[in-house]
């Protein structure tokens, strides 16, 4: 049951692409689990889409199979563009948007395939926040605590709606699109005089224990993104430490 103080607010609406160069057309294990992990979480407070997000496919096996993941589950935007890393996808990403959504969408997230989000605790955090020219991460360097300073890592970095809209309506960064994507959001920004509103929510967003000394935490309950999972015993640890499976219901057909 939702609280009415809740059901009463205006639900925001948020799209979370996971844009890394590590999700290609092919890698159908991983996008699955990143598909469970987001498909078994929700908020009160927002509506959540989570899409993985490609260049133009190039051979015709991917047409027919990415075809069947699109009629199954709907997780897929393919872009104008040719897979790369840094030299424009994310800038195609924001651009695109306004013109292929049929309706907008508060904020946009962009997102590596190595991280797990908590959909409720991201809501929560973004409750009290303006809701124009916002940027909203994890702040580089790792330990600055002023959102000011330079530009929100790749980990995980959110925009609002019309923050993108002006992207794909300014040249500038239309005459600025090779180089780290992240870093060069940044530079958009702060030569457009846009993202007035930052905040950069440390530490709720860190990398994996040990990982990084400089960036990493230890897991800690207020966690929003944890960033490194590149192995199997690390995503388990951080899913059982935030006990990601306590609404499994006993059944007689398993035994854990």
């Amino acid at each position: 049951m939702v609280d009415a103080s809740i059901a009463n607010r205006y639900i925001r609406r948020s799209l979370l692409g996971v844009t890394s160069f590590l999700i290609n057309w092919n890698n159908y294990d991983h996008r699955h689990f990143l598909l469970l992990v987001y498909g078994i979480q929700s908020s009160p407070l927002a509506h959540i889409d989570v899409k993985f997000v490609f260049c133009n496919l190039t051979k015709p096996e991917q047409r027919v199979l990415i075809a069947l993941e699109i009629l199954r589950f709907n997780d897929i935007i393919i872009l104008n563009c040719t897979e790369n890393m840094n030299n424009g996808k994310t800038y195609t990403y924001f651009p695109s948007l306004p013109r292929i959504l049929s309706r907008p969408y508060d904020y946009i997230m962009k997102a590596d395939d190595d991280v797990f989000i908590r959909l409720a605790p991201l809501a929560l955090s973004l409750e009290p926040l303006p809701r124009l020219d916002l940027y909203y991460g994890f702040v580089i360097p790792c330990t600055s605590m002023n959102p000011h300073v330079d530009y929100m890592s790749g980990i995980g970095f959110l925009l609002s709606w019309d923050i993108v809209e002006w992207i794909g309506n300014s040249n500038i960064p239309e005459n600025n699109t090779n180089g780290l994507e992240d870093k060069l959001v940044g530079k958009w920004l702060k030569m457009g005089n846009k993202a007035k509103n930052r905040f950069s929510n440390k530490p709720a967003i860190y990398d994996y224990p040990g990982i990084n000394g400089r960036c990493s935490n230890e897991l800690i309950p207020e966690t929003v993104v944890v960033h490194r999972l590149k192995r199997w015993d690390q995503w388990s640890k951080v899913l059982e430490y935030f006990n990601v499976i306590k609404d499994l219901k006993h059944s007689n057909l398993y035994h854990l």
